[in-house]
């Protein structure tokens, strides 16, 4: 046992003396940007089809994407025209869109249509749209434009609504036939809305709620575009935000607005994950750091006191990592190390003495201590204990610009601070172990709709295949494991304490 370590740890302790803290030593491979071509305006909510992701916008076409994180042109949606949605009923796809309106030109003239296909992959023999009918219009003169169609396919009694206009009148809402995509025979249109646009809508939890756009549009780094929205216990409204405005005078709530460097937050749409784990994507007007064009966007989508709030990005950075189940920390299984204090009788103490600032515990004060807890491959049990603000604690979170994505993110690496070790998957365990970019390695961290975290590994073991439903778990008050993904249980939950 060479320097004191099991054989085949030969280069162990000069690895934990060398090594530097990863994110000072690289470059950050985190980006608010998707990869790819993310652009597109007015984007119709993300439909899943055959494992892909589609997402149309105004024009014809749209984007798609393989793993939600990089997007390519070449969705295909005909008949041009504006702001699509899409929506899957069935083994079909229902694709709304207009085509005219908007207010421009001073004419309110406009259409809604929609139309079907077995698929969206351009591909596939079953690619096929059916001839588009009309569900809705607006004349010259009419206080309302068709455009901006928003579908939604009620869970709590199967009927099909589609809500519509701009901001160069009111925003109307009918009813459609789930079977034909048509009308429904005798349906009047309603008045929900003014002052919006771009509207959506969804249910959840006895509520229905209208999303609107808000602000100015088309004007680039200039448009004021934001998400508000308002809510109901009936589909036809009326929708009141959280000070009881009604959206039919004004009234919504904020979702979301600019950030970063990125302005004009437009056309939401909601996608569900999982149970517990769910995004929003919309556009922006434009992206800063993309010459100004208009951009997919996806976020986090949390709920607050039955209120939709777009949460934000996962930030790269130094973290503890503790369990929603106790509170207790994620930490490599090594002998705790005290700390040295000169100490007394607390009641004989000298309180009008000087106090000195006592130093915190370093990865150089223990790292030697950790040698005899390595296992022959270099690796390290994992638990979960008492948080104590120790280097055993500390965990360094990278994106990783090469491994692909998931949706609306890159996978990150999750290593002890100052070291090579990362968490990784083993099966249904968890240890940590020389980071060599298997995909065992690699994680997905998405916040969940309460505001906690979901961790899950790309893969749980190599060569396996890509893992959807295990996450990192508490299985006790001191043992992480990985087990399904379960919103109902805090084993499932995690927080991120910033340690920077």
């Amino acid at each position: 046992m060479p320097n004191g370590f099991p054989l085949g740890l030969q280069n162990m302790k000069t690895l934990l003396s060398t090594i530097l803290l990863g994110a000072s030593l690289c470059a950050s491979a985190q980006s608010v940007h998707l990869d790819g071509e993310p652009f597109i305006h007015d984007p119709s909510t993300i439909a899943v089809c055959d494992g892909k992701y589609y997402t149309f916008g105004t024009g014809e076409g749209g984007i798609w994407s393989a793993d939600g994180w990089k997007w390519n042109r070449g969705a295909v949606r005909p008949g041009r025209g504006a702001a699509p949605d899409v929506l899957k009923i069935g083994d079909r796809y229902l694709v709304a869109y207009s085509t005219t309106g908007g207010g421009l030109g001073g004419t309110h003239r406009g259409t809604v249509v929609t139309m079907w296909n077995k698929t969206l992959d351009p591909n596939s023999p079953d690619f096929k749209y059916t001839e588009p009918v009309v569900v809705a219009e607006s004349a010259d003169d009419e206080d309302c434009d068709a455009i901006d169609a928003g579908l939604l396919l009620d869970p709590t009694t199967g009927r099909l609504w589609c809500s519509y206009g701009t901001y160069f009148g009111f925003i109307r809402i009918v009813e459609l036939d789930p079977a034909t995509g048509k009308r429904k025979e005798g349906n009047v249109e309603k008045n929900i809305a003014i002052d919006c646009e771009a509207t959506d809508l969804i249910y959840r939890n006895g509520w229905y709620y209208l999303l609107g756009t808000h602000g100015t549009c088309c004007d680039g780094v200039n448009s004021t575009y934001n998400i508000v929205v308002g809510r109901s216990r009936n589909v036809t409204g009326p929708y009141l935000d959280n000070m009881g405005r009604d959206m039919l005078h004004g009234g919504g709530k904020m979702v979301t607005f600019a950030e970063g460097r990125q302005v004009g937050a437009g056309h939401f749409g909601r996608f569900i994950e999982a149970d517990g784990v769910e995004k929003t994507s919309f556009h922006w007007e434009a992206d800063m750091d993309r010459g100004g064009y208009s951009t997919l966007a996806i976020r986090p989508l949390l709920w607050k006191n039955d209120w939709p709030v777009a949460g934000q990005l996962f930030k790269e950075g130094n973290y503890s990592l503790i369990s929603e189940r106790r509170g207790y920390a994620l930490e490599l299984a090594v002998d705790f190390v005290r700390l040295q204090q000169q100490r007394g009788r607390w009641f004989q103490m000298d309180t009008t003495a000087t106090k000195k600032r006592l130093p915190e515990q370093t990865l150089a004060d223990v790292k030697d201590t950790w040698k005899n807890a390595a296992e022959e491959d270099g690796s390290f049990y994992v638990r979960i204990g008492d948080y104590m603000m120790r280097p055993h604690q500390k965990w360094t979170i990278t994106a990783v610009a090469d491994k692909g994505g998931y949706l609306g993110s890159l996978y990150y690496k999750i290593m002890i601070e100052g070291t090579e070790l990362a968490l990784t998957a083993d099966g249904t365990d968890v240890k940590a172990a020389p980071y060599s970019g298997e995909c065992v390695q690699l994680w997905r961290i998405e916040q969940c709709t309460d505001g906690t975290y979901r961790i899950m590994p790309r893969r749980t073991k190599c060569g396996g295949e890509i893992n959807t439903t295990l996450c990192l778990y508490s299985a006790g008050d001191s043992t992480p494991s990985l087990a399904p993904w379960d919103m109902k249980s805090d084993n499932s939950k995690w927080n991120f304490k910033n340690n920077q």
